[in-house]
């Protein structure tokens, strides 16, 4: 079922002109998959025929994961049938089963022993021999704590040394290694969706940003019921990212794993409006077992309108109130707390830069990473702009202003507000767009420079919301929006 407000879509040539982008859905071969499906005439050809019939337009054929490295006949076989059915055809690298395990995740590896560094080299000399693009997986990290890495880090802490370390192999046994054999190969890092872990296993996203070809986001979010995160979670890292990597900036990337049709169909939705241009369907192989066959259909059902609000996005500035996470910042007690913060039909417009021209602004404890922010806070403040700040970040500061409120609560008890403690909350950031937004928690609002607007519901029973007088009933898990 579509979920759309009456006269919402334009024709795609006035919407879109002629640059308007088209949003891509890929999908991916595991290195076992290449194994145990691709192998054979057979297997091939139902893949292809499994891919056309799911709007796939790009595959990556993965060379490499958990230890074993697939065979060369067999990637050039998968690479040419898919380039001749009409495909994009790129790499992929899994970078777990390497070397010396850790002793903490074993999925990963110590990078710190030599061994595993050289492993690591032939493992993307072996891929750049094959792929002139090739895209690897969120394991490239480390929490390892052996004697080994111990020694390496000394007097650094756990976080810097493992953010050089993961930064300089990236350089020498990655991107070095696999421009030598293949000049034009181009190498996109996939971030995870743990955005505020990054730094602590080595992810260091201003430095691999810049170093890297292209990024890739983890839009992975699941179903909250089942042990997922908050679904706004997906929009928030993609536009986070995607502000960060600019035009680096590729898509989402999201799996079948613990989810319904619904929370699945969510993953995609959050992906498109946190404005990625193509979306990554993990993987061939578990598409085909457990929850993925009926994802693949609820998507298949969906799929020209997550392509037609695509267009729509892309097209559009993204406005409302800046949410200022800077890269590498602790979240102390207010992990994820912008992911909460979003359900609370706030819409955030995700920065890693201080947001000095912004019309309003929630700021939270990680923050405090920007050793200036006291003052730029203050100044801002100043302006008379609305500004919403965390309790804990409240607790380190004493600004008081009209027009700076405190937002009391953890990310969990914060989706347990009324609506009229969410009404009072939001009119004052809402007024510099001259809008007021009634809705029960757990309703999602994303604003457009040119007041367009898209709201999501979250929750498992039609909602009841009012948004510049209008009033609008929104599906339960569904969308409503609106193109100007």
């Amino acid at each position: 079922m579509r979920f759309l407000y009456s006269s919402i879509l334009i024709a795609a040539v006035a919407a879109g002109g002629a640059g308007a982008a088209e949003h891509q859905f890929s999908t991916l071969f595991t290195a076992q998959d290449v194994r145990d499906r691709l192998s054979n005439a057979e297997g091939v050809a139902t893949a292809v025929d499994w891919c056309k019939k799911t709007g796939i337009g790009k595959v990556y054929i993965e060379s490499f994961r958990d230890g074993y490295r697939a065979e060369r006949p067999a990637l050039l076989h998968a690479k040419q049938t898919f380039t001749d059915a009409g495909f994009a055809v790129s790499g992929c690298v899994t970078t777990t089963g390497i070397g010396k395990r850790s002793n903490g995740w074993k999925a990963t590896s110590c990078y710190t022993n030599a061994g595993t560094q050289k492993e690591l080299q032939s493992v993307f000399e072996y891929a750049a021999s094959l792929f002139d693009e090739i895209m690897i997986d969120d394991f490239w990290f480390t929490d390892c704590t052996c004697a080994e890495c111990e020694a390496a880090r000394g007097a650094r802490s756990w976080k810097d040394y493992r953010c050089d370390l993961m930064v300089r192999l990236s350089r020498e046994r990655v991107l070095g290694a696999a421009k030598r054999v293949n000049p034009k190969v181009r190498l996109i890092i996939k971030y995870p969706q743990w955005y505020d872990r990054f730094h602590e296993r080595g992810y260091e996203v201003v430095r691999e940003t810049a170093d890297f070809d292209r990024i890739w986001v983890g839009t992975e979010t699941r179903d909250r019921s089942l042990g997922g995160e908050q679904p706004y979670e997906a929009y928030f890292i993609m536009r986070w990212l995607g502000r960060l990597g600019g035009d680096k900036t590729g898509g989402g990337w999201y799996d079948p794993l613990k989810t319904t049709e619904r929370t699945y169909i969510e993953q995609a939705r959050q992906t498109v409006l946190g404005g990625a241009r193509e979306s990554m369907l993990f993987c061939y192989g578990a598409l085909q077992r457990n929850d993925g066959p009926a994802d693949i259909l609820a998507l298949r059902a969906n799929q020209a309108e997550l392509r037609e609000v695509a267009r729509e996005v892309q097209r559009r500035e993204v406005a409302g109130i800046a949410a200022y996470k800077p890269p590498n910042s602790h979240p102390e007690n207010e992990s994820y707390i912008f992911d909460s913060v979003g359900m609370l039909g706030l819409p955030l417009v995700p920065c890693h830069e201080f947001p000095t021209d912004a019309q309003a602004a929630f700021f939270s404890i990680h923050a405090l990473k920007d050793p200036d922010f006291a003052t730029k806070l203050s100044r801002f403040a100043a302006a008379g702009k609305p500004v919403l700040i965390t309790e804990g970040l409240a607790s380190k500061l004493h600004v008081e202003a009209d027009n700076v409120r405190v937002l009391h609560g953890d990310s969990k008890s914060l989706l347990r507000l009324s609506p009229e403690e969410l009404n009072s909350l939001r009119k004052p950031l809402l007024r510099p767009w001259k809008i007021e937004f009634h809705a029960p928690n757990q309703v999602a609002l994303y604003l457009f420079a040119d007041r367009s607007w898209v709201i999501e519901n979250f929750n498992d029973t039609e909602a009841h919301v009012e948004l510049d007088a209008e009033k609008l009933t929104v599906p339960a898990r569904g969308w409503l929006y609106r193109w100007r």
